[in-house]
């Protein structure tokens, strides 16, 4: 499901944007596309320092939204692309994938899984 355009756009650096909703509006934190690592079966994994109103979110609905995107990378019309995806998630504090994204990112207290359901490009 991952193609090349949007390993390519994880390369650059760009901001993404998470949006989770329980039972009241939605609510949207940002990162950066530098801190995503997909897994090899496509899983994104994604470090949480903070993110308690997402964790509060998902406890009620598990479905999550997020756009990421570069200038730097061409897409389907011109340079700069974007992707949106759709998936569920949930966090984690305790396996080898925790270990390693802490090494990775030593501020995090949990990593937010991204299970993608859908992955499109949009520009």
């Amino acid at each position: 499901m991952m193609n090349e355009v949007f390993m390519n756009v994880l390369k650059n650096e760009g901001v993404v944007s998470i949006v989770s909703w329980g039972s009241g509006e939605p609510h949207i934190v940002n990162t950066w596309n530098s801190y995503v690592n997909v897994t090899e079966d496509g899983r994104l994994l994604i470090p949480a320092a903070g993110m308690q109103s997402v964790e509060k979110d998902l406890a009620v609905n598990s479905r999550v939204k997020l756009t990421l995107g570069s200038k730097n990378v061409q897409g389907l019309y011109a340079m700069g692309t974007g992707f949106r995806i759709e998936g569920t998630a949930s966090f984690f504090e305790d396996s080898a994938e925790f270990d390693m994204m802490k090494e990775k990112f030593p501020f995090l207290s949990r990593v937010l899984e991204i299970t993608v359901n859908e992955l499109k490009q949009t520009v």
